[in-house]
């Protein structure tokens, strides 16, 4: 059965444009598995954890997360 993940675009996500370099889709991210390590870095998530809800799309504001099927 194919599973959905949450995949970073890299060449769009640019934290400096969150709030306080904070990126949204780490805080929107109700399981906690998108991570950011610092203010203004780029947000790492695991996709053999992820669960594929979505939350981190829809919080995103510059469309640099999707959700792909594998």
């Amino acid at each position: 059965m194919p599973s959905k993940m949450a995949l970073v675009d890299y060449k769009k996500c640019h934290p400096e444009k969150c709030d306080s370099g904070v990126c949204d889709a780490v805080l929107a991210c109700s399981h906690k598995l998108l991570k950011q390590e610092a203010p203004y870095e780029i947000p790492m998530m695991d996709p053999s954890v992820c669960q594929g809800c979505g939350d981190c799309v829809r919080a995103c504001p510059l469309k640099a997360i999707k959700i792909v099927t594998m």
